[in-house]
């Protein structure tokens, strides 16, 4: 709860006191050195909870000698208000018990100061007043302090899981993670992504979003994107893949509404030159990969449905062959869920989408691929008029160049960013690979392919059989 609004520098106190001579010595006190303290004044700890004070008040003056307290128990008068006043209130005990024992039981039970009754003067209480409260400010905000770290704490871990190591060693891909949390929150979404390399030297890549925001959806995440690195390099059938990993979803999400949405592709070196390359595409409720080079289309693919929505469904695989020097980017849809801001003609109010992105990497097809998400991303906020809402995971995957002889294996981990960005580039060079599609027929891409090459998956079969990893 927060704070009521007062005048500056003016405190509201309530003084819980059945004495009509001590109240009147208190107002006294007060007025004596003229301090900036509202007084109102409350007989029993009954009347101060069902008065509805305490929700205005800034400190409480408590008697802990009260006609409506039973019993030996001095501190009960404490608790219950301690219990009933909102965390800002702070409570100074104001009694006639000279008693150190009891004075050091009420600041352990939450008082913060003990005074006595005839010891004070105007300028001890209403200093003791301003300091109480103070104190109590002080120790919400190290109780908030002490959240906020343990929720960091927390999102660390869960960035563990959803930031993975890439294992793309001797492979014949070189990779670029980046994730930014939304600014609903810092702590990370249900968006995840990975990216190996097979024995049989073919590589595949995932980008993934659970529905929803939190831990509990990070964490799915977290599991989504483990079990399928743990389903490709067991060798499941590539085509098998997502429906095994959409029964480990529909086991484990804790709610019915949840669904995920995958984009994966398997990469092939055709000639084992590193030159041309050949992928397959599967999209289950995601935006499509985009290739950036030689020229900026989405790759042609056959939109199906997201995991946890149709238990049959099938997510039938588009091939295309990649030009030499090629370049993918696979992304999140918060990247493109942002307002447009009127970009290339659109409405202010219209969203990026696909479009709008396909625009904003014709604009910078001659960045560096290093720091061609970050520009991306400010681009995007720019024209949203602030931060992203949503997660943004993007995934840059482009063909290895053949290293020089001699030269050593080379690997970089991701590192944070200074905006809470996670990046980082592994670059894993090695003897060339020599995986081939298994069962795949090559489809060329267009000159000029359409923005929009998505239709309906067909419930069925799919035509593609092999193992993910030979």
């Amino acid at each position: 709860m927060s704070r009521p609004t007062e005048p500056t520098g003016v405190r509201r106190v309530l003084l819980v006191e059945d004495d009509p001579g001590d109240v009147f010595l208190v107002r006294e006190l007060l007025d004596e050195v003229g301090s900036p303290i509202e007084l109102q004044v409350a007989d029993t700890v009954a009347d101060a909870i069902n008065s509805g004070w305490l929700a205005s008040v800034d400190c409480v003056l408590l008697d802990l000698q009260l006609p409506d307290l039973t019993g030996d128990d001095r501190l009960d008068a404490l608790r219950r208000l301690r219990a009933q006043a909102p965390e800002y209130c702070a409570i100074c005990v104001l009694t006639g018990l000279d008693d150190e024992r009891t004075g050091a039981a009420a600041m352990a039970e939450g008082a913060q100061d003990y005074l006595i009754k005839g010891a004070v003067d105007g300028q001890l209480l209403t200093r003791s007043i301003r300091y109480s409260v103070e104190r109590r400010r002080a120790e919400r905000n190290a109780i908030r302090l002490r959240e906020a770290q343990m929720e960091q704490a927390a999102s660390e871990r869960i960035e563990r899981g959803l930031l993975p190591r890439l294992l793309l060693d001797d492979s014949f891909v070189e990779a670029q993670p980046f994730y930014r949390p939304g600014r609903r929150s810092s702590v990370l979404g249900g968006d995840f992504y990975d990216a190996l390399r097979c024995p049989d030297g073919s590589v595949h890549a995932i980008v993934g979003d659970v529905s929803g925001h939190g831990p509990d959806e990070a964490a799915l995440g977290a599991l989504l994107r483990v079990s399928w690195r743990a389903l490709v390099l067991s060798g499941v059938g590539e085509p098998e893949v997502l429906p095994a990993l959409q029964q480990v979803f529909n086991s484990e999400k804790h709610a019915s509404a949840l669904f995920t949405t995958v984009c994966t592709v398997a990469l092939y070196d055709e000639d084992g030159t590193r030159g041309k390359g050949l992928v397959k595409v599967r999209v289950a409720g995601h935006p499509p990969p985009i290739l950036l080079r030689p020229e900026v289309h989405e790759l042609p693919h056959r939109l199906g449905p997201p995991l946890g929505v149709l238990p049959d469904a099938r997510w039938p695989s588009v091939s295309s062959e990649l030009p030499t020097g090629w370049s993918l980017m696979l992304y999140s849809d918060g990247l493109i869920e942002g307002f447009s801001g009127g970009y290339a003609g659109a409405d202010e109010l219209d969203r990026l989408w696909n479009t709008g992105l396909l625009m904003l990497l014709g604009e910078h097809r001659d960045a560096a691929l290093a720091g061609l998400p970050t520009r991306l991303v400010e681009r995007a906020e720019e024209l949203n008029g602030g931060p992203l809402v949503d997660d943004v995971a993007i995934l840059l995957l482009s063909c290895a160049t053949v290293p020089a002889a001699g030269s050593a294996t080379e690997a970089t981990e991701g590192t944070e960013g200074t905006e809470g960005t996670a990046t980082g580039k592994v670059q894993s060079h090695g003897p060339c690979s020599t995986g081939t599609a298994p069962g795949a027929s090559p489809v060329p891409v267009p000159a000029r392919p359409s923005l929009t090459q998505a239709s309906a998956a067909v419930p069925g079969p799919d035509a593609d059989a092999g193992p993910s990893c030979g």
